[in-house]
């Protein structure tokens, strides 16, 4: 059987996250104008032959290119059954995807706020690895940072772990490993597999000791951020930042991407930094899940894991941004 294959390109797209962004974000799923088809054979194609078969299509009336991110390509297939998003990878197994998967379908299931419902991942025959999902038509914001933070919210009071903080695969933080094993104490997961895993890197990539040993130090010392503070295991999306918040076109709230474990709600906040959160969305979002003491001091711990991983992914533009949190809670330390 003979069947149209389409294109895919590369997303330009920077996955670089700067300090003022606005909701929402739709830059990575703009559409390109379609390419001219060729022809394969179903058989070596296996996302053309899930659609044709266990995706219940008879045809594919049209392929689009659209934005992937910084990491993989990603296509449109419009189909008599409706539209399917594909992302492949050439160079990746399917182990990444595998752990998208994961995420998105145990956010999916907690029957709150919307994620792409996902269909299938696999090998593909060549090399590389392929992730089908639902195609999310957007729309505009009309419910807004409000509904965001309260279906956010119910998201991490619905989805949780009695296994402690973790994940049952490792999965990545844009092209880092992020390593979930299962532990029991939160701090104790976050200094080790959050913190201390992104300070060896940038010791080992860069020669950085001196962001390692300071860091190490406050990994050590965490224990006072967190008095009288209650921890329960939430689902997290672990990406939240703008290019990875949308609206469908009934104006409702969807997450994309997730990099998924189960950890101290708060933690989701870790790039507030380039999500354009406002008040309305924490309001609501405290409705549901109400606000602990120390909020306040521990919202840039949150947010040094992910200015080490980019520190990491991009470069020196995020060193001062990361030791100046470093040493800021290094001196509170000495004043507690």
């Amino acid at each position: 059987m003979m069947v149209i294959a389409p294109p895919t390109s590369l997303s330009l797209s920077s996955c670089k996250c700067r300090p003022s962004f606005s909701l929402p974000t739709f830059s990575k799923f703009l559409f390109s104008k379609p390419k001219p088809f060729t022809i394969v054979a179903m058989s070596e194609d296996p996302v053309l032959e899930w659609i044709l078969t266990e995706g219940k299509a008879t045809q594919i009336t049209k392929s689009s290119s659209v934005g992937g991110g910084c990491i993989n390509l990603a296509t449109r297939y419009d189909t008599d059954v409706g539209p399917f998003f594909v992302k492949t990878n050439r160079s990746i197994g399917p182990s990444m995807f595998e752990g998208e998967a994961l995420g998105l379908r145990l956010m999916y299931e907690t029957n709150t706020i919307r994620v792409p419902k996902p269909y299938k991942v696999g090998s593909l025959p060549r090399g590389g690895s392929y992730i089908i999902m639902e195609f999310v038509e957007f729309g505009a914001a009309r419910s807004g940072q409000p509904a965001l933070g309260r279906k956010l919210a119910e998201m991490h009071k619905a989805g949780k772990s009695e296994k402690g903080f973790g994940f049952e695969v490792e999965n990545t933080i844009g092209s880092t490993p992020q390593i979930n094993t299962w532990t029991s104490d939160w701090i104790e997961f976050y200094a080790k597999h959050r913190l201390g895993y992104q300070l060896k890197l940038a010791r080992d990539q860069f020669g950085d000791s001196l962001i390692y040993e300071k860091g190490q130090k406050l990994a050590k010392n965490l224990a006072p951020l967190f008095e009288d503070v209650v921890i329960e295991p939430c689902l997290l999306h672990g990406d939240l930042w703008s290019g990875n918040v949308t609206y469908d076109k009934n104006g409702e709230p969807v997450i994309l991407d997730p990099a998924c474990y189960y950890g101290h709600n708060e933690a989701e906040f870790g790039r507030s930094w380039c999500a354009g959160f406002g008040s309305s969305f924490y309001n609501s979002y405290f409705e549901v899940m109400p606000k602990q003491p120390g909020f306040e001091k521990r919202r840039d711990l949150y947010m040094l894991y992910h200015y080490l991983n980019h520190y990491n992914l991009f470069g020196s533009s995020y060193r001062s941004s990361s030791l100046s949190i470093i040493e800021d809670y290094l001196r509170l330390s000495t004043e507690l």
